[in-house]
């Protein structure tokens, strides 16, 4: 036989979705303030009661009292159940509906009473307080029970007291009224339970809705999964409300955009400054995949609206990448350069071989001095201007590119450079990228032409580049230096519009600038000066190692156009 399976055991507890825990819980807030707020109702209410019993008492007392024939009858005639007092007594209980109205003398011989056998006998409460001239407010027991009682002295026409009026309020009417009031209390607090629970229902409804039906467990573990998913992502993420304020930050992002949890609860132009990247984080610059630096980096920015009014962008790190690609640009136009060059190369030797096979021997001679030389003038024209030795083989190089391109690539009069600068590699970095900008915009013009002009004004470097293309309108003059920015196609890597903002940047940070306006005789002219670029003339330039990020940024920079 198989073993009998153990019995289920009944399991209680609160449910699991959110939505009815919710619920039962407001049922209980709503049922407890009800249960509470009838309680805290009722206990003033039976106190209120009494005191108004009380106070008929006195007030029946007080007019009973204040008949002058009572106080005649009670000194002229002897307790009897057929007396003027007994008679009076009587009359005014039962109009008033008291429980009884005693009136006794000094010694609290009772002259009336509800019972006629209690006529002549001595009352069973205490007078002293009445017969001393005090009004009694009090519920006691009496020969006829609980009830509410009112005492007051009773003068004579001298106003001497001669004995004292007791008026009693049954209890049980007391009791009677709290008890009739009950019900209707009841039925309020019935109402008010009703539309507590109405309320509690729709609030669930609400949180239903809004948390899609979930138990708190499962929202914990959402809540979980989302931590470990932000914080182990390479990618940034940061969440916006529907004012524009900050209110969550992943790791990748602080480390991205250069900012801590300062910046939570804060608009985007406080916590990153007006800029670009506050302008794509904030909407106000629309589309996918936005071009964005943030310091030394290049970022891609994609910015997603959420139901509630908010936004969440995500950022990706495109430095390295961009590095690659300007890299791989490079490469490309060297590869293109030395073909040509080739071809070029070719040639001479084609002409070098006829001439030396028709025995031309000293035009050959003359040939080969003659490219020689050339090669040999352009570059002593160039370290004769200048002489720092990275700058002077960037130009030389330039030079060769320009003529392969038809271009003509001049060296201004005007420059003069020393070997003084103390950062070369960033003038290099500059420098080759308006010259490869210029050569851009000048070919396949006719007479194309771009001159270079470096010039050192104490510590200040001074760079000039003039082309003889088609210029830059005014209206576009600063966007050329907005990230993003581009006339030209983008290369094979991915985006252009990164070189003239990371020029513009790497100026701006050493306290210089870079714009550009019209040449002399049409084109553009970019213009970029750099204050302490130069050690003094007795100090000899320090060797600076840059920073991953500012090698990297400044790779960036390299073939890039406007």
């Amino acid at each position: 036989m198989s073993p009998t399976p153990p019995a289920r055991r009944l399991r209680l507890g609160l449910p699991r979705r959110m939505f009815s825990q919710v619920l039962l819980m407001q049922l209980a807030i709503a049922a407890g303030v009800t249960v509470l707020a009838t309680g805290l109702f009722l206990a003033p209410l039976s106190n209120q009661l009494d005191d108004q019993a009380m106070r008929r008492a006195l007030a029946i007392a007080q007019t009973t009292a204040e008949q002058p024939q009572i106080a005649a009858d009670l000194k002229s005639t002897s307790p009897s159940v057929t007396g003027p007092v007994q008679v009076e007594a009587e009359r005014i209980r039962k109009a008033t509906k008291a429980e009884y109205v005693v009136i006794m003398n000094t010694k609290g011989v009772r002259w009336s009473h509800t019972d006629p056998k209690q006529i002549g006998g001595i009352v069973s409460t205490d007078p002293a307080r009445a017969l001393a001239g005090e009004e009694v407010m009090e519920i006691d027991e009496g020969t006829l029970g609980r009830s509410a009682r009112g005492k007051v002295p009773l003068r004579d026409s001298d106003g001497d007291i001669i004995g004292a009026v007791s008026v009693g309020i049954a209890y049980d009417s007391v009791r009677a009224r709290l008890i009739h009031a009950i019900p209707g209390l009841l039925a309020y607090a019935g109402g008010a339970l009703a539309v507590g629970a109405l309320a509690a229902w729709l609030i669930s409804r609400r949180v239903q809705r809004q948390t899609r039906d979930l138990a708190f467990s499962d929202i914990s573990a959402l809540l979980a999964e989302r931590e470990a998913m932000l914080h182990g992502i390479r990618e940034g993420v940061v969440a916006l409300d529907r004012g524009g304020r900050i209110r969550l930050l992943n790791d990748e992002a602080r480390r991205l955009l250069g900012i801590g949890d300062e910046a939570v609860g804060r608009s985007l132009d406080e916590a990153l400054g007006e800029g670009r990247t506050a302008d794509v984080l904030a909407g106000r610059v629309t589309g996918t995949d936005l071009l964005t630096v943030r310091g030394q980096r290049v970022l891609i920015a994609n910015r997603m609206p959420t139901d509630d009014g908010g936004a969440v962008a995500t950022l990706r790190d495109r430095t390295e990448l961009e590095q690659l690609g300007r890299e791989l640009d490079s490469t490309r136009g060297l590869i293109d350069a030395l073909r040509a060059q080739d071809h070029e190369h070719a040639n001479r030797m084609h002409t070098l071989l006829g001439l030396l096979e028709l025995e031309m021997y000293d035009d050959a001679v003359d040939f080969v001095g003659e490219v020689v030389g050339d090669h040999r003038a352009t570059a002593e024209q160039v370290t004769e201007k200048i002489e720092d030795p990275l700058l002077a083989a960037l130009l030389v190089g330039k030079a060769t590119v320009a003529a392969e391109r038809a271009v003509a690539l001049w060296i201004s009069d005007r420059t003069r450079l020393p070997d003084r600068l103390i950062d070369p590699r960033g003038i290099v970095t500059v420098v080759g990228n308006l010259v490869d900008n210029a050569l851009d915009a000048v070919a396949g013009t006719p007479h194309a032409r771009v001159e270079v002009e470096l010039r050192a004004e104490g510590r200040t470097a001074v760079l000039r580049v003039r082309d003889t293309g088609p210029g830059i309108p005014a209206e576009h003059r600063e966007l050329v230096f907005t990230e993003g920015w581009s006339t030209k196609k983008p290369p094979a890597h991915g985006k252009r519009g990164i070189g003239l903002s990371l020029v513009r940047r790497l100026a701006e940070r050493q306290g210089g600038s870079a714009t550009v306006t019209e040449a002399v005789g049409g084109g553009a002219e970019f213009t970029v000066v750099l204050p302490e670029a130069l050690t003094g003339p007795d100090l000899q330039p320090a060797l600076t190692v840059p920073s991953a990020g500012e090698d990297t940024a400044r790779n960036a920079v390299e073939e890039e156009s406007s």
